[in-house]
């Protein structure tokens, strides 16, 4: 087995938090209310076509036209984005930043993301520039875990699939990275990924 070059990120529910609980649970009453909301109106299948490249205005009118009582509630998930931002998680940002001054790997991200919000992430998010490459599922029409997007990294970036870790929060998108070849961290947590990092024999 190769040793490891290069190691890979996913970016949301691993370096950076977001939830659309931290603004729904400012315009619903009651928790019941916005769980039902999340389950069956704005869900996660609905959002990851943003992160396929579906634009933002085209997601709302189909939801607004499928649900027009909750219009203000379907238009707000894009208007108020930003108040579903919890900030960089501050273990993980803590090991990319030992990984990124070591220089030991080469540090890219894959990210399920639209294009539409990556601006936001870019402005707000300094440690981005720390990456060497990161592929955006909703610039290239295409995401995790699509096997195509993962080899992408391979004809964009100087790294081989062989070579890299990749860690993601997603277990579906891990065990598609595996099959790919990569050997694979499912995030828990910034501590859990320290320990699972070294039993990798990598160095922070």
């Amino acid at each position: 087995m190769q040793p490891i070059q290069t190691i890979i990120f996913d970016l949301g529910g691993v370096l950076s938090d977001w939830d659309p609980r931290y603004l729904y649970r400012i315009l619903f009453d009651s928790e019941t209310e916005m769980e039902h909301f999340l389950a069956t109106v704005t869900t996660p299948d609905w959002n990851e076509e943003q992160d396929a490249g579906r634009s933002l205005a085209e997601a709302t009118d189909l939801l607004v036209q499928q649900f027009p009582a909750q219009a203000d509630m379907i238009r707000a998930f894009y208007n108020r984005w930003t108040e579903m931002l919890g900030g960089p998680i501050a273990g993980t940002l803590a090991i990319l930043e030992q990984l990124h001054q070591a220089k030991r790997y080469d540090l890219f991200a894959l990210t399920n993301w639209s294009a539409e919000t990556w601006p936001i992430a870019t402005d707000l998010y300094p440690f981005l520039g720390w990456f060497q490459g990161v592929l955006v599922s909703g610039q290239e029409k295409m995401r995790k875990p699509n096997p195509v997007f993962y080899r992408l990294l391979e004809e964009r970036f100087p790294l081989k699939l062989q070579s890299s870790l990749f860690i993601d929060d997603n277990l579906r998108n891990v065990e598609a990275a595996r099959a790919l070849g990569l050997r694979t961290i499912h995030f828990h947590s910034s501590e859990q990924l320290r320990v699972d990092m070294r039993e990798y024999g990598v160095v922070i």
